[in-house]
């Protein structure tokens, strides 16, 4: 008999200046979802039973009146034992509170009827984050020669953020690029030059409008984790399908379906949204697509 291949889900957290990891079987989850955009991620993480000390330093840490103005990075990844826990969401905590209800080992909300008759359930704090959240109050001003070759601004734009820059867009030169407020916004001016211009973790990624990451690809069908049929939008389809190490925002995803044979083609992933949990049912990824070629 096979052994089944475990699921592996870790959370880094701020801790008194030092990055803390839990890790499953713990009860850890997270929802989300990420766009080729500069629309920001909204992301939320909860972890249960943390030490009453770390649970403590949280709350204040993550209060509005606290005026530490200190970093509190959150860093949840997910995976099989197999293949390892790959990041899924990098960001900084917005807000920390406590959750009502619980979680019991075996991923079901136990029955407040007869708490009495079993363990106490969960204690859950839920965090509410961001991506590069710290980076909003970093203002600069920037300004280049008369006429600026529009890689030669995205990598000054990821030097601005903290950032490397990954430039696979069609070059061109762009006159007068004067900016004056947070680093941030200057991915959205990126944006407005006819490029899809998108940070991800320590990255700034830059791109033709519809061409997909280079050597970044995934076959999906029933039997590689497509769960469901695929539904179909107005940009192309949106997909639910198992956890991999493959997908990422803004690469290449090739459908194969058995049912809706006349959406096989090869997209790009615009938006990857994930529901994940160490104990509960889900853990997959959302991925809404946009369709390049049949």
């Amino acid at each position: 008999m096979t052994a089944v291949d475990q699921r592996l889900v870790t959370l880094s957290l701020s801790i008194n200046g030092q990055l803390k990891t839990y890790s499953s079987p713990m009860y850890i989850s997270s929802t989300g979802k990420a766009s080729t955009n500069p629309v920001e991620s909204q992301v939320e993480i909860k972890i249960a039973n943390l030490s009453k000390s770390d649970q403590d330093y949280l709350a204040a840490a993550c209060s509005p009146y606290n005026k530490d103005n200190s970093q509190k990075i959150a860093i949840f990844s997910a995976g099989r034992i197999s293949t390892g826990a790959n990041i899924i969401f990098q960001g900084n905590i917005s807000t920390s509170k406590p959750k009502k209800g619980g979680v019991s080992a075996n991923g079901k909300t136990p029955n407040i009827n007869t708490l009495t008759a079993q363990p106490p359930p969960d204690i859950i704090l839920a965090f509410k984050c961001q991506e590069h959240q710290y980076v909003k109050g970093n203002i600069v001003a920037s300004q280049q020669p008369a006429t600026a070759l529009m890689s030669q601004i995205a990598n000054q734009i990821a030097a601005d953020c903290g950032l490397t820059c990954n430039f696979q867009a069609t070059d061109k030169n762009i006159s007068n690029y004067a900016f004056t407020g947070p680093a941030l916004k200057q991915v959205s001016k990126l944006n407005a030059m006819g490029v899809s211009a998108w940070a991800d973790g320590s990255t700034l990624y830059v791109t033709d409008p519809n061409a997909p990451l280079a050597n970044v690809s995934r076959v999906l069908d029933l039997d590689s984790g497509l769960i469901g049929i695929p539904e179909v939008t107005e940009q192309g389809v949106k997909l639910t399908y198992l956890l991999d190490n493959t997908s990422k925002r803004g690469g290449a995803l090739q459908l194969i379906s058995k049912v809706y044979p006349t959406l096989n083609g090869t997209y790009r992933i615009f938006d990857l949204g994930w529901n994940i949990s160490s104990r509960e049912v889900p853990f997959y990824w959302i991925a809404d697509c946009k369709r390049i070629s049949a």
